[in-house]
Parts: structure tokens; C-alpha cells; sequence
């Protein structure tokens, strides 16, 4: 595979899974500052080691290991000051924010499908309220509405959304 096509495969994965990975970093960590310098960290490691990671894995799972193990060399270079969490807690800990990042990636997925099922208009208004990340008036003015048009009828997608995960949850639990 060409080195611009493994690149864009790196930062379409990372992209992708950045929150979670965030997540996980700062929920082993105490020091907000600290977390960012090892998610900054463990995200350079990714890249160098990239060439290692077969594409069709779990990308996620990857990642949470290796800045799991950037926690671990972290607290290691700061044994002399006090850490509240023993190595065998710390572990237990990651286990678990991975359990629940996993199940929080099976109801992103679960979204993503309910959000492709709606009417155009409805991807419309999710994509410039929630992607564009524009305020309820930006997206009045730019489908040429009332604000008070846009925020009902959010609300009702908001809520067919809802309904559409845990049924697509449900589904999913029916079938393991």
C-alpha cells in the first residue's frame, strides 16, 4: 500500500477514534496536563508503529494498549511522587473504561445507522446543528426557518433517534 494511502488510513482511524482514546487516557490519569502530554504521546507512538498495525483490527483496542502502557511508563518515571492507584487497580481500571468505551462504540454505531435511515432534511439539520456545530439561529438562517421550526423539529428527531438506538441495541442483543 502506498505511504499517502497507509497516512490517510492512519488519520481516517485516528480520527475516528480520538474521543475514545481521549477518554480512556484521562480516566487513568489524574493530571489533566499530565493526559494530554501522554495522549500526545501515545499518538506519536501510533504513528511510528503504524507499519505494525494490520488493517482490519481493532484500531481502538490498539491504540487503548498502547497508552495504557504509556501510563504504566508514566507512572514509572514518577514513582518518587505519591500515585493513588496501584499498577493491578490502574489495570482493573483500564479493563473497565475499555468495557464501557466499547459499549459506547456499539451505540455510536447504533447512531450512525439511525442517522443514515433519516430523510435528507432530517441529515440536514443533525449535520449543521451537531457537525457544523452551529447554534440553533445559524441553522434557522441557513435552511431559511424560524428557530422555533428548528428547535421542534430537533426535538423530534432527537427523540426518533432515541427510540431507533435501543431498538438497533436491542436488535443487536437479541442476536449474540
Amino acid at each position: 500500500m502506498p505511504d499517502t494511502d497507509r497516512t490517510q488510513e492512519f488519520l481516517e482511524l485516528l480520527t475516528c477514534h480520538d474521543r475514545a482514546l481521549g477518554v480512556h487516557v484521562y480516566s487513568m490519569v489524574h493530571d489533566p496536563h499530565d493526559a494530554a502530554d501522554i495522549l500526545q504521546q501515545t499518538k506519536m507512538i501510533l504513528w511510528r508503529c503504524f507499519d505494525q498495525f494490520e488493517t482490519g483490527t481493532n484500531f481502538l483496542a490498539w491504540a487503548r494498549k498502547t497508552a495504557f502502557h504509556q501510563v504504566l511508563s508514566h507512572r514509572r518515571q514518577k514513582k518518587r511522587e505519591a500515585v493513588p492507584l496501584s499498577d493491578e487497580i490502574l489495570e482493573l481500571l483500564h479493563d473497565e473504561v475499555s468495557k464501557l468505551s466499547d459499549s459506547g462504540d456499539r451505540r455510536g454505531d447504533a447512531l450512525r445507522a439511525c442517522v443514515a435511515k433519516l430523510p435528507a432534511a432530517h441529515r440536514q439539520l443533525i449535520t449543521l446543528r451537531y457537525y457544523e456545530d452551529l447554534e440553533i439561529d445559524g441553522v434557522a438562517e441557513r435552511i431559511r426557518s424560524t428557530a422555533g421550526a428548528v428547535y421542534r423539529a430537533l426535538s423530534r428527531i432527537r427523540m426518533n433517534l432515541m427510540t431507533c438506538v435501543e431498538k438497533e441495541l436491542h436488535l443487536e442483543g437479541a442476536e449474540a
